[in-house]
Formats: C-alpha cells, structure tokens, sequence
C-alpha cells in the first residue's frame, strides 16, 4: 500500500505486531517461575504427579486465564453499564482427555452474576464475557512455533 500526494508515494509499512515477552524459569523439581512484566507466577505439579504442589500446575493456569478472562469482560461490562461488580464469580470446571496426545478435552464456565443484576442485562452479560480474548483465541488458536535456542 502507498499514500500518493501529488509529488511523491510513501510506501507504507504494515502495522508490526504488539510482541508479549514472558519467561518460565525453572526454580526446584518441578516447579518454574513465570515472569511477566515484573510479576512473579509459579507452577507445579500435584504430589503425585512427582512435584511438590506448591503452585498451581499450568494446566490450572490455562483454566484460570479462561475463568479471569470471562470475569474481567463481565466485570468491564458491569462497570460500563453502572452495576456493581461486587459478588461477580466466574467458576470454571475442566476434564482431561483420556486418550493421547495430553490435553484439556473439557471446559465449563459459569458466570455467577452479582445478585442484583437485572434480568434484562443476563443476557448481554454473557455475550460480552462469551467473547473474552482468550476465548476467542481458543475458537481462532493462534499459530504455535516451539523451538530450541542454538
């Protein structure tokens, strides 16, 4: 694409994209430090699936992202439309795939609405969380390059 004026075309350059960096570290057995613009996240894995269980596994963090997902749209969503966002939950129930490769095969989320939330607003609510960024990216996955340093 160009922009024209009557002297010159300026060839223009495609938006580049918003880069995330983070880093897992691994920190003792089976547990690693996650950082994330200057956060600290730690995994684990179960006792007895060999780890100390000192965090959660990442697995429950994939959940977890979902779940925080769907309750930071729906609490956005309450917020613009003056609702209070006091008593807003959002449970999430996953089941695992019994057959290979290991995967999550299974995922239940609930928004539990503030208990004063009119009924006429439930069902935007959950339009809005319905189409959280990570939802989205998991109806549109992303392309996924895993590789190893020289």
């Amino acid at each position: 694409m160009t922009h024209s004026t009557p002297d010159t075309a300026i060839p223009t350059r495609p938006p580049q994209p918003d880069v995330h960096r983070l880093e897992a570290t691994h920190v003792d057995g089976d547990a690693y430090a996650i950082e994330v613009r200057g956060h600290r996240l730690l995994v684990d894995q179960p006792e007895d699936a060999g780890g100390q269980d000192t965090a959660p596994t990442p697995t429950e963090l994939f959940a977890a992202s979902l779940a925080s997902c769907v309750a930071f749209y729906a609490g956005r969503y309450l917020h613009r439309h003056g609702l209070d966002r006091t008593g807003l939950r959002v449970r999430t129930e996953f089941t695992m795939a019994t057959d290979r490769p290991a995967r999550i095969d299974a995922v239940h989320v609930t928004v539990l609405p503030p208990p004063e939330l009119p009924e006429q607003r439930r069902a935007a609510l959950l339009a809005v969380a319905s189409h959280c960024t990570v939802h989205n990216t998991l109806h549109q996955p992303p392309e996924i390059v895993i590789g190893l340093e020289p």
